[in-house]
């Protein structure tokens, strides 16, 4: 990174980008959107018992205040002046749950995850439209599934019918979000019901936490979240933008303890401690939320699609609360100001994406390292009629079908190695196409192209073949960083800050990467259709003698559809 001068550079915006495995502050040109500097640090998960996932919140907000000073001082080694970070805005993994004391600032039990980013060696695991199971024998979980007897207690006493939860919501009743967490803390932990006995209990999710601790703690921290992490607690009304007080009767949740709802873009306080001490912190959104908005999916029909272990898809559907008739999600996409309009997305999971490469280097050994699918799957150039379903834990949206498991089918003498390899990549396009299908069925707006990030998106191969597949160009915009930059603009954006404006002929043209599909319609529709033959031979493996584990696992996902 070159050393910058002073004098040419606009406003900077930082941004907090805080996940399930690390934290990290990364500072922004407002005027380019260019990346100046940023600092990651690496974070511990707890497994006190089997299928539960916990995070230390001191830890969590620690690591923040030590990305931001050693960010600092890499742009004072730049010759960057940090009194020109105007704003900062915070970006979070969504639906992890903390509740503490508001007259000491402790923490009253760890943070309750939603989910776990697997190591590079650790089992593979599924993800599917917002929640997450085991792979087939493996004993390592994504999910916290501690709430499973909450869920099925809750489920019992649901009023009226099945959507009094979905209707308001978005969300099906699931172990997943917020609301279930804090039903069980309160249910199981002293030291909660004390606190809330006593007043003194604050919830919200890593966002409240940390905008509280940042903007003084016990010593007048301000207390909110925004509209896109209430939207995933199952307390929060989408259409109302209010927490909803039937609901928070449904959960037996005391609305006293919860945060005050924002825009995802205003001041909410200012930094109280730190090198950056007095800069405001005016941008909170939800980790997928803030891909959306640093993908400037700002119309009706936009959509992303973000490439890790798992795919999450998000389609900005507009001012208008579409809900899924083939198991996504509605939620709100952002609120970029007190008095600007919310905008809703449905969003969708693919199941198996970066988990399939690892999948073929740990348990088959047919590549040692997870690049080296791309090497494999460009020498052969097609699967040569191979298809590869990785169904390893049942197929979910749009099928969700417990029955099915993995297959490798259409295999002849003349399939090798790089065959399989070129067909895994070729499952996480089709999944992805599937999906999107679903999105195009419930909204009614079939997208004219789609917009990448992850890291799978650097595998050219991947890419390339997403857009055969979908028959739609394929935009991958050169800087990486969209869930940072998304929180940056959020926050640059704010009223009293005013240093990003979000105009479309004021946003920096991003250089990006575009691929065109290359092969005709025809063949597009043979593949996919072909795919969906395999699909179904995948159906039907798994009989009712199944382990009870397998089948409860399912129990807690089937609500998703």
């Amino acid at each position: 990174m070159a050393a910058a001068n002073k004098a040419v550079l606009g406003p900077l915006v930082g941004a907090v980008d805080q996940g399930t495995s690390s934290t990290r502050f990364l500072v922004f040109n407002s005027k380019t959107a260019e990346l100046l500097s940023h600092h990651q640090v690496e974070l511990k998960q707890e497994f006190p018992k089997e299928g539960w996932v916990e995070q230390d919140p001191k830890e969590i907000l620690n690591s923040v205040y030590e990305c931001i000073e050693k960010t600092c001082e890499k742009l004072g080694q730049l010759n960057i002046d940090i009194s020109n970070i105007k704003a900062i805005g915070v970006s979070n993994q969504r639906e992890t749950t903390v509740v503490w004391d508001k007259l000491t600032g402790e923490p009253l039990y760890n943070a309750v995850a939603a989910r776990v980013s697997p190591g590079p060696s650790d089992p593979v695991a599924v993800v599917l439209s917002g929640s997450s199971v085991p792979a087939a024998g493996t004993s390592s979980v994504w999910l916290d599934l501690r709430t499973q007897s909450t869920v099925e207690n809750l489920s019992k006493r649901i009023p009226g019918n099945n959507n009094f939860v979905k209707s308001k919501t978005g969300l099906p009743l699931s172990t997943y979000f917020s609301a279930v967490k804090l039903r069980w803390l309160l249910d199981n932990v002293r030291k909660v019901q004390k606190a809330v006995e006593e007043e003194r209990a604050l919830f919200g999710t890593v966002d409240s936490w940390l905008i509280w601790c940042l903007t003084g703690g016990a010593n007048g921290g301000v207390h909110c979240t925004d509209v896109t992490n209430a939207s995933r607690t199952m307390l929060f009304n989408i259409h109302s933008l209010e927490w909803d007080k039937e609901l928070c009767e449904f959960f037996e949740i005391p609305m006293k303890i919860l945060p005050n709802v924002r825009s995802s873009s205003e001041i909410y306080g200012l930094m109280k401690a730190g090198a950056l001490e007095g800069v405001p912190i005016s941008g909170c959104l939800g980790d997928q939320s803030a891909a959306l908005v640093g993908q400037m999916c700002f119309q009706d029909g936009q959509a992303k699609n973000t490439y890790g272990t798992g795919c999450f898809l998000l389609c900005n559907t507009g001012r208008k609360c579409v809900f899924s008739e083939h198991g996504l999600l509605t939620t709100v996409a952002y609120k970029l100001g007190r008095d600007k309009p919310v905008y809703y997305a449905l969003e969708g999971s693919v199941a198996i994406a970066g988990a399939v490469v690892r999948w073929l280097r740990d348990n088959l050994g047919i590549i040692k390292t997870s690049e080296e699918i791309e090497k494999l799957a460009k020498e052969v150039g097609t699967s040569y009629g191979c298809y590869f379903v990785p169904a390893f834990s049942g197929l979910y949206a749009p099928y969700w079908e417990p029955s099915a498991r993995g297959i490798i089918c259409g295999l002849t003498q003349f399939t090798n190695r790089c065959h399989i390899a070129f067909a895994a990549l070729e499952a996480v396009c089709f999944q992805t196409r599937e999906i999107l299908d679903a999105m195009n069925r419930d909204c009614g707006m079939p997208l004219r192209h789609l917009q990448v990030d992850g890291g799978m998106t650097n595998n050219k191969i991947l890419m390339q073949l997403q857009a055969d597949i979908l028959y739609i160009p394929v935009v991958k915009p050169s800087m990486p960083e969209t869930t940072a930059l998304g929180a940056a603009m959020a926050a640059g954006a704010a009223e009293g800050v005013g240093v990003w404006s979000l105009d479309p002929e004021d946003l920096s043209a991003v250089t990006v990467e575009r691929f065109e599909p290359q092969i005709n319609a025809e063949e597009s529709e043979i593949r996919y259709s072909t795919w969906k033959k395999a699909v179904m031979k995948s159906m039907g493996w798994v009989t009712t003698q199944s382990s009870e584990s397998g089948k409860n696992v399912f129990i807690i996902i089937a609500t998703l559809s």
